[in-house]
């Protein structure tokens, strides 16, 4: 009898180990679900940073002289849209279709659908922490900035800046991760190149509304693609536009009763920007020749005839001249008897 008692409890014991370890396991699958998924590595940094973010437009009219934008509107910057997210949200991507938020703020610069669909993914799938803005900047140079708040399991950066004017060009970052492992990074800084939203096929910056049907892919506007003449930042003579903008992200640092301390000098990061500007060399472009004009002379005489071609863009920053817009040749007057 003795023997069938501490059998049970044996058995009892054993049981509710399992269950125990059962119930541990179940545990850690739950906490696994809820972390990002496709992260290469976890992030096991302290919980919440802060960042300072600096915007600095260096669309000038030396670095990027065709066409520029000097009235009606004149080049500037929309307003900046960010979040900090987990790895399984994207707010914009290269080679992707992008959203109907996008698709109006990269045309219109209108930001209310966008915020929608950021509050969405944050509340369906908890992939969102926070979102934040800058002030726009009424002149393609210049700078704005503004503060945000990354989380362990929230650890990526992502926003967008409309160019204006344009079609649905735009600059930003896609899902630029601030922790590194056990710790958050101190700085980052990245330049920026215009993005076509593929949702307009406008071909300049004052280009009239021409949606593209069907939508085409996210995809980077370079100084050879597209592959135009009339586009506005085709310089086919360049390896690779100069960057049209630069974003600088920097940690804030905290002192031990845990308010703002030594925070970094953010005007100062600005400050490079008509220093490190390049000048883009523009040649002349010229239309082709009329044709030739009435031969006009002395019946009996050699006369001449003459042709003319006119400047479609004038040449900027040491590039090639234009060529003679007239040319004469002889002929034989015309309604001689």
């Amino acid at each position: 009898m003795e023997t069938s008692t501490l059998e049970m409890e044996n058995l009892m014991l054993g049981y509710s180990s399992c269950k125990l370890i059962w119930t541990l396991l179940i545990t850690i699958l739950g906490y696994t679900s809820c972390l990002p998924v496709g992260d290469d590595s976890v992030c096991t940094a302290e919980e919440i940073a802060k960042y300072s973010i600096v915007f600095v437009g260096k669309w000038s009219q030396a670095a990027f002289p065709k066409q520029y934008p000097l009235y009606r509107p004149p080049a500037q910057w929309s307003s900046l849209l960010g979040v900090t997210h987990s790895s399984d949200y994207n707010m914009w991507k290269k080679d992707e279709y992008v959203s109907n938020g996008v698709r109006d703020f990269a045309e219109k610069g209108e930001a209310w659908t966008l915020m929608k669909e950021i509050e969405a993914a944050g509340e369906k799938i908890q992939s969102v922490h926070g979102i934040f803005s800058a002030p726009a900047i009424s002149s393609g140079t210049g700078q704005t900035f503004t503060e945000l708040e990354a989380h362990s399991r929230h650890s990526s950066v992502s926003f967008i800046v409309r160019i204006v004017p344009s079609p649905d060009w735009f600059v930003g970052v896609d899902s630029l991760n601030l922790c590194e492992g056990d710790h958050w990074k101190e700085q980052e800084t990245v330049d920026l190149f215009p993005y076509d939203a593929g949702t307009d096929s406008g071909f300049t910056f004052s280009s009239p509304n021409f949606a593209t049907i069907p939508q085409d892919t996210v995809t980077e506007i370079t100084c050879s693609s597209p592959s135009h003449p009339a586009n506005s930042f085709y310089y086919p003579k360049l390896k690779s536009l100069p960057p049209i903008a630069r974003v600088t992200i920097v940690k804030l640092k905290r002192n031990q009763l845990g308010l703002p301390g030594s925070q970094p000098n953010l005007t100062a990061v600005g400050n490079e920007i008509d220093d490190s500007v390049s000048e883009t060399p523009l040649d002349c472009e010229i239309s082709l020749w009329s044709s030739w004009g009435l031969c006009r002379g002395t019946c009996g005489k050699i006369g001449t005839k003459t042709r003319t071609r006119y400047v479609r863009l004038q040449p900027a920053n040491n590039g090639t001249p234009c060529p003679n817009l007239d040319e004469e040749a002889e002929c034989e007057p015309d309604n001689c008897i």
